[in-house]
């Protein structure tokens, strides 16, 4: 998995590699990300990028998006099925969001 957003100010480090990383998965398919939520910037709403890849299967990029967001009415890209499930925490706030990918195994018979 691949993750990169914008800052607490809603600027993107385009020179480096803050707020950007990789990782992966535990062998359930769980993963973990500790970061800061990221600013709002003119014409989007607040979000994290995404990279997604199964062994062997294509990459899925995408954005998560914050819930309850009163610009995520206006983002032209915003979609309500990739809004994460937030609640407060102790030490600021938990979201969970789970994908589900195609392993390219046999697919069940429709009819």
């Amino acid at each position: 998995m691949d993750f990169w957003q914008a800052d607490a100010r809603g600027v993107y480090d385009n020179a480096g590699s803050k707020l950007r990383g990789h990782q992966f998965t535990d062998d359930q398919g769980r993963y973990r990300l500790e970061t800061i939520v990221p600013g709002i910037y003119v014409g989007r709403t607040r979000h994290f990028h995404v990279k997604v890849q199964a062994p062997n299967r294509p990459v899925l990029t995408t954005q998560l998006y914050f819930p309850g967001e009163a610009v995520n009415a206006r983002d032209p890209i915003f979609s309500r099925d990739l809004v994460m499930r937030v609640s407060d925490a102790a030490s600021g706030k938990t979201g969970t969001f789970d994908f589900v990918l195609d392993l390219g195994g046999p697919r069940p018979a429709r009819g």
